[in-house]
């Protein structure tokens, strides 16, 4: 039986406790992974700083080297798996296997992260703003003309990462570049990319000690965040808001509830931004925090685009996970897809909303088929804002065609995690740069899944890690400076 360890600061270790992680098509039984208990990761925390230590002695030149490597090693090569090997070709059907992913999503992701790390200096400087890297190997120097120097707020950065898509983990590599140390809580059902990362990272010549690895349940998970100085979180909204209240010391990736707005110059050609809208809801199977889940268009334009956006998706439908055209990915719970399926149906019961694809599709949303279970493109007309389908956002290609009023936007769009605006409206745009809310701004026909990896991402990693210190330096000498060469004027107290 395939076994996965706990990585302890790099050394496997294999627990009694165990996970039994089945196959989501079959059921049947298709890895162990080792658990970890609070206890163990507690006193494993306590030895974070001797984890910093051996990245510190590696120059941030060395560590960009090694990310380099790891790109590829984690691309192409064979790596240790446990106590078995893992090609590129296992690690794709791996997590197919527990997760539902078609193997084509899963390449995607994976050439994602290694187009991260391949592009480490790239992707630094955009969250630097081009800070020469030897500054955190000395501590201070220059940048701009002017002395610097940046303290680490924490010995480690702990992540608690999710299921539905390995594209996310792109966010965390760059840490290590950063010389901190990782402490990781994978997801349930994958494991397998953040622990290839790391067998990547400790072939491209990292120190093992610099990585721990441990699947455990929620109050393994919570120690991690609040042992570690510094957190990431991902997840839906039930388990992320409680640390938003923690001072900003754990970064926070929730729900994205991206959008795309077009404006009134542009809702009468829109069917000229119909790839951009489709493939913003639909690539990725629509798993993405960064997928659209509601297209804003100006009244009376709704139906009109919501009956075309659900003409394109609805030639979507359930392929094998081997399929190179596959574009949805099966529930590995039907009972979750059962559920979201009934909740979007309850509120379609409240008046103002209408499901388009339902008159596109022969049958039903919920789809069994190969022993899975799918939910087909979902499109949703919306007639206001204040409608509840308005604003909500599944693991499945799903979105509602919102119309708004003069006056509504931005405001009435609510936090969003990327808005790609469709107008050449000067005033939208100036009240779309100028919204808190908004996270990531795209002007014109960019995708809302496009990301580019140098710009900040629910927050900034290199802000998260370190902070700046005022900084002066002078030259000193045994001999007395002129600033020792007067007395000392009294001073009463």
């Amino acid at each position: 039986m395939l076994h996965l360890p706990l990585l302890r600061w790099g050394e496997p270790y294999r627990s009694l406790d165990v996970a039994r992680v089945p196959h989501h098509q079959t059921r049947e039984l298709f890895v162990e992974v080792s658990q970890a208990n609070v206890g163990l990761i507690r006193r494993d925390l306590a030895r974070q700083e001797q984890s910093r230590a051996s990245l510190l002695g590696f120059a941030s030149a060395e560590l960009l080297a090694m990310c380099a490597r790891a790109a590829e090693h984690l691309a192409h090569d064979t790596l240790p798996l446990g106590d078995e090997a893992q090609t590129p070709t296992d690690y794709v059907a791996q997590v197919t296997a527990t997760t539902g992913l078609p193997h084509v999503f899963v390449r995607r992701n994976l050439e994602k992260i290694r187009g991260v790390l391949a592009n480490m200096e790239n992707v630094l400087n955009g969250l630097t703003r081009q800070l020469d890297l030897r500054v955190l190997d000395e501590g201070y120097g220059e940048s701009r003309g002017q002395a610097v120097s940046f303290y680490p707020r924490a010995h480690a950065l702990g992540a608690v990462l999710p299921n539905n898509s390995p594209g996310v983990h792109a966010l965390w590599v760059p840490a290590v570049a950063l010389k901190m140390p990782l402490v990781l809580k994978p997801g349930g059902a994958e494991p397998w990319t953040p622990y290839r990362i790391i067998q990547a990272f400790i072939r491209a010549g990292c120190p093992p000690a610099a990585f721990s690895f441990y699947p455990t349940g929620h109050a393994g998970a919570a120690e991690i965040l609040r042992g570690c100085g510094r957190g990431m979180v991902f997840g839906d909204a039930g388990a992320t808001e409680p640390w938003r209240a923690d001072g900003g010391r754990v970064e926070v990736h929730g729900p994205g509830f991206s959008k795309i707005v077009l404006g009134r110059d542009s809702a009468a050609d829109f069917e000229q931004y119909l790839d951009v809208i489709t493939a913003s809801i639909a690539e990725n199977g629509g798993r993405s925090c960064v997928n659209a889940s509601s297209v804003w268009v100006p009244a009376p334009h709704g139906r009109e685009i919501a009956n075309a956006i659900a003409a394109r998706l609805a030639r979507i439908a359930p392929r094998h996970a081997a399929d190179e055209e596959a574009q949805l990915a099966p529930f590995a719970d039907a009972n979750v897809a059962r559920r979201i399926s009934a909740q979007i149906d309850s509120a379609l019961g409240e008046p103002g909303a209408h499901d388009v694809t339902a008159e596109q599709r022969s049958g039903s949303r919920l789809v069994e088929w190969h022993n899975c279970a799918y939910l087909l493109p979902t499109i949703i007309h919306c007639e206001t804002p204040a409608h509840p389908l308005a604003n909500r956002e599944y693991l499945f290609p799903f979105a509602s065609v919102v119309e708004y009023g003069d006056g509504e936007v931005p405001a009435a769009l609510g936090p969003s995690l990327v808005v790609t605006a469709l107008t050449d409206d000067r005033q939208l745009i100036r009240q779309l740069l100028a919204s808190p809310h908004v996270d990531r701004l795209n002007i014109g026909p960019v995708p809302t899944n496009h990301i580019a990896w140098d710009q900040p991402h629910e927050g900034n990693l290199f802000e998260h890690l370190y902070a700046r210190r005022a900084f002066q330096k002078e030259a000193f000498s045994n001999q007395r400076s002129a600033f020792s060469s007067k007395p000392l004027p009294e001073v009463n107290c």
